[in-house]
């Protein structure tokens, strides 16, 4: 994280997640197993570069991969991880799901009850301790949690099922995050899972697309590669500094869908200094022109200065109309400002 560039390019947290429990002393407190020895330690070193550390646990009394869940053991699990030095809490639903079916049968409002009431247990469990702790809910977006999660205590929510390394997966996710902006903001984050940018099951342009499309979302750029063997283009996407600040933004706001035409579709986030982050996709398998009235992105007749953040070039003033040339699969990322009305 730190040799790579990631950490001074702005990713922070390293997230340890499934597996990492061993078993449960006679007081029911937790311990690591024998791939973590000294969990304390580790968040030392971690803590020691600049970083923070991200731990996992699941509402249930087993996690995904049936080892020690936080089921009747929220409090003693938050003191814990306070006391170790954990910063990031990833609290996933999925071996829960038999005692919600149990619990909520197939009653959607009562199902998100017992969500609200697990999460927010947790939640106030973290609250306790007085460490600083954020807490992400991986419950795959059930019972539309971006209506309840912020409310719930999360800093964070899984809006999707889980993403896969290819492109109609990553597609399918990121682009049905279209009306979910109202949601989101400072502090409370809609996240549509990690990117699988360099885990080599796309192209580069379409882990570009992959990027840019997180970077507009405003969503959690959780790095799931091997940092240790990046090629240059892997590099390349991870450390555009021009692409994270569009989603590290200071305002705080997710972008949205501005209109489509066929496969083609423009998005469009504001930012904190005036200017607009405009991303336009092209979800065809052949390149495909688009021109694009600034208009419709809510500038006002006059000329617009901007900047492609993928070729890091500033572009000719744009008089109405921007005329994008869209590769398949791929995106054209810019930053625009007004600047002659």
């Amino acid at each position: 994280m730190v040799a790579s560039g990631m950490r001074d390019a702005g990713y922070v947290y390293i997230n340890i997640d499934d597996t990492w429990q061993g078993t449960r002393d006679a007081n029911g407190n937790i311990h690591p197993n024998s791939k973590f020895p000294d969990m304390k330690a580790l968040a030392d070193y971690v803590h020691s570069k600049g970083l923070k550390l991200g731990i996992y646990s699941s509402p249930g009394a087993k996690t995904c991969a049936g080892y020690e869940g936080s089921l009747g053991h929220e409090q003693q699990d938050a003191d814990t991880y306070a006391k170790w030095g954990v910063d990031y809490l990833k609290y996933d639903l999925c071996s829960y799901t038999k005692e919600l079916k149990e619990r909520a049968g197939n009653d959607p409002d009562k199902s998100r009850a017992v969500m609200i009431e697990i999460y927010s247990k947790m939640h106030e469990a973290l609250a306790h301790t007085g460490r600083p702790i954020i807490l992400s809910f991986c419950q795959y977006g059930w019972q539309a949690v971006w209506r309840w999660g912020a409310a719930s205590g999360g800093n964070l929510w899984r809006t999707t099922g889980d993403i896969e390394d290819n492109y109609n997966s990553m597609a399918s996710i990121g682009f049905s995050q279209a009306g979910l902006s109202p949601f989101a903001g400072p502090g409370h984050w809609n996240d549509p899972d990690m990117l699988e940018v360099g885990n080599g099951g796309m192209t580069p342009m379409e882990y570009r697309t992959h990027m840019s499309l997180w970077a507009l979302l405003a969503a959690p750029l959780l790095a799931g590669n091997d940092l240790s063997s990046m090629s240059p283009d892997t590099r390349n996407i991870l450390l555009n500094r021009e692409v994270i600040a569009i989603d590290q933004d200071p305002a705080g706001r997710q972008g949205d869908r501005v209109y489509t035409e066929g496969p083609l579709e423009v998005w469009s986030k504001t930012l904190a200094d005036g200017s607009v982050a405009v991303g336009i996709f092209n979800r065809w398998t052949m390149p495909l022109t688009l021109d694009v009235p600034l208009a419709r992105l809510g500038f006002n007749k006059g000329v617009v200065a901007g900047r492609d953040l993928w070729a890091h070039v500033d572009l000719s003033p744009i008089h109405d109309t921007y005329h994008a040339h869209v590769p398949p699969h791929g995106v054209v990322l810019l930053r625009l400002r007004q600047t002659v009305q």
